[in-house]
Formats: C-alpha cells, structure tokens, sequence
C-alpha cells in the first residue's frame, strides 16, 4: 500500500474506465483495474500491458489477446 492507495478509500475494488490508444491509455474514471475482454480476469492497471486501440479491449496477457485476434481473423 502506498500513500495514493491511503488517498482513495475504496478504490482498491473500483473498475477503472479507459481510452485505449496506441501504445498508451487515458484514464477516464480512476480505478485500480479494468476487465480482460476475452477472460473476464481483473487486470491491475500496474500490469496492464496488452489491448486493442480499435475494438478498446484490455487483454490478461498475450495468450488473450492472440486469442482475440484469431476470433477476429479466422482465414489467417
């Protein structure tokens, strides 16, 4: 825990909202973590490292997001 964590009663279990771009995110509504569009898993923004600027979809991992991108490319 760190001194924002003491400033944010709560929001340790709040689901942050963001803008997905390339290569960085906005944050739209502080929070300490999004959702894996493919998994469901609570992805902490700390960790987030992997999404997709056009469908704006946060991914677990890498496994995830290949996983996406096969449902989305099936002739590839």
């Amino acid at each position: 825990m760190n001194a924002h964590d003491r400033a944010l009663p709560g929001a340790r279990s709040e689901e942050a909202k963001l803008h997905y771009g390339d290569g960085e995110y906005a944050i739209l509504k502080p929070g300490r973590y999004v959702v894996c569009a493919v998994s469901g898993q609570a992805i902490p923004l700390e960790a987030l490292r992997y999404w997709n600027p056009v469908l704006q979809e946060a991914y677990a991992g890498p496994e995830e997001a290949l996983q996406r991108w096969r449902e989305l490319n099936p002739k590839a």
